[in-house]
């Protein structure tokens, strides 16, 4: 429904936030009435959806435990785990972005798998550097910025998800494919040398809606 009513380009929408449940558009009512908005959403809710779409699949390089993966040993205890069993499943799956929020191209993530479901931290960190990964009850997201937070944070990853200059200055899109990609420490250093020369380039396959669903 987002990507149709962008693509339709009404004149008085101003922006367009799809979450998990939810779609909130935001207009100017001196240049589009509520009625009419409320028309067009219910022409695209009846009308046969395409037989066609294309999807993204991000590779997100990520480097658990240690220092940049403070909460690992301690999610590795609360569900009797070994850490290399933690993240070989928080790896494994292929995650949804179903929203961006909190802060600037913070992506939600669908696919957790349930046995990695762990509660918040009691008492939330001051500031938790941007590249984070981590765990909040049954959700996994990557921090955007540096911000304050509760999640438990099991990894880090030297791939900015926002960069004010880029256009557009998130890598993330609502509706991608995300995939993690357990590295080694030199692996992380090498990118982030390539990051900060402006070099890399993240991996992301474009795929039809059918070929990821066959």
């Amino acid at each position: 429904m987002a990507s149709q009513l962008e693509r339709l380009a009404i004149k008085g929408i101003v922006e367009i936030v799809p979450a998990y449940a939810s779609l909130t558009i935001y207009y100017n009512p001196l240049e589009v009435s509520y009625q009419e908005i409320v028309r067009v959403v219910q022409q695209l809710r009846d009308a046969a959806p395409s037989s066609r779409r294309w999807e993204r699949t991000v590779t997100i390089p990520a480097l658990y435990g240690g220092e940049h993966g403070p909460d690992l040993t301690e999610v590795a205890r609360y569900h009797q785990l070994s850490e290399q069993e933690v993240i070989r499943l928080h790896a494994a799956p292929r995650y949804r972005v179903y929203m961006l929020g909190f802060s600037p191209g913070f992506p939600y993530l669908g696919g957790l798998p349930e046995v990695l479901a762990t509660p918040r931290l009691e008492t939330p960190r001051l500031r938790i550097p941007a590249g984070s990964i981590g765990i909040a009850g049954a959700q996994t997201g990557i921090y955007s910025v540096d911000s304050p937070g509760g999640w438990r944070i099991i990894a880090h990853t030297p791939v900015p998800l926002f960069r004010l200059d880029d256009n557009p200055p998130f890598l993330l899109r609502v509706g991608d494919w995300l995939r993690f990609q357990p590295i080694t420490r030199e692996q992380y250093e090498a990118i982030a040398r390539q990051v900060k020369a402006g070099t890399y380039q993240p991996e992301i396959v474009e795929t039809s809606e059918n070929e990821v669903n066959g």
